[in-house]
């Protein structure tokens, strides 16, 4: 029977074990994965499937409409049995897509970022920022967070809803006193700028997922050791590395690392400037779907 698992199987996940679960799935074989856009002006349909042999298949349907009055990012997320192909369970789209972002950020945290952060910048003040500001926080607890968002309403909701963030309002200073920066936002232009950044910086970067969108500009990552969740499904795909990859700003070999070469995924030294590109992919919405599937069935 297909089992059906609502945003309420929240109350049994932390971030810690669900980071701990993608890296997990990363010791795994090669995941095949495969994306697939669609374009309306401005609203985008992504259809991302992924198979991991030993863990099973995700299809994520997302819709991205900008314009929405409510959510602007929907959609639905399949969960198929690696043995016989069966629908195992229809895991809720929100909660899949909330803890598969932030947690695949914070896997990359915890294995770039200084230990002793203390500072936190969060970039953006929507749905995805609230969700950063509790994955980071199960990392770094003493860590002191701060919010930059364009507009000054946006940052006030979310200090509502964390009202210990404090809301910055020059943006550079932000960035240049921070340890960690995390960045998710729907820029078309890049609003980090690498000269901004000080030395042992992490720079976390989640919101562009066109060819046509970039957080950082190309002095970011110049100065940073570059890494991702995956070559695969960020290179070619996503405009942060695509653009300054065509235009010859960095070349390929200067992406260190991905997550399924652990060897190589790590910082070297204390004075370095790391940039993580968060590209999330399918093969991660499977490790995180097939974790809350684990997690919902347990007592």
């Amino acid at each position: 029977m297909t089992e059906i698992v609502p945003f309420e199987a929240e109350a049994k996940l932390d971030w810690i074990a669900m980071a701990r679960a993608i890296e997990a799935g990363h010791d795994l074989p090669p995941a095949q994965v495969t994306d697939t856009f669609l374009y309306r002006g401005e609203d985008t349909l992504l259809n991302r499937s992924a198979w991991i042999e030993g863990l099973g298949i995700a299809v994520k349907v997302a819709t991205i409409f900008p314009g929405n009055d409510g959510p602007s990012i929907n959609g639905a997320v399949n969960l198929l049995s690696d043995a016989d192909g069966t629908l195992e369970a229809v895991v809720d789209f929100h909660l899949v897509t909330k803890w598969k972002t932030a947690a695949d950020s914070l896997l990359g945290a915890m294995k770039l970022a200084r230990p002793d952060s203390r500072e936190i910048l969060i970039v953006g003040a929507g749905n995805v920022a609230s969700s950063l500001r509790e994955a980071y926080g199960a990392a770094f607890p003493e860590a002191r967070f701060t919010v930059w968002n364009r507009s000054r309403e946006g940052a006030e909701r979310l200090k509502a809803q964390h009202p210990d963030i404090e809301i910055a309002e020059d943006l550079e200073r932000a960035v240049g006193q921070a340890d960690i920066v995390t960045c998710a936002t729907m820029a078309k232009a890049p609003v980090v700028r690498g000269d901004w950044l000080r030395p042992g910086t992490h720079l976390d970067l989640i919101g562009a997922f066109t060819p046509h969108m970039r957080e950082a500009d190309d002095r970011a990552l110049q100065r940073a050791r570059i890494f991702v969740d995956a070559r695969a499904t960020t290179l070619d795909h996503i405009g942060e590395l695509k653009i300054p990859l065509g235009t010859g700003a960095i070349a390929r070999e200067d992406v260190v690392a991905e997550f399924s070469e652990p060897e190589l995924f790590r910082r070297e030294s204390e004075e370095e400037i790391t940039l993580f590109k968060n590209g999330g992919g399918a093969h991660l919405d499977l490790m995180v779907a097939r974790h809350i599937l684990e997690r919902w069935r347990s007592a």
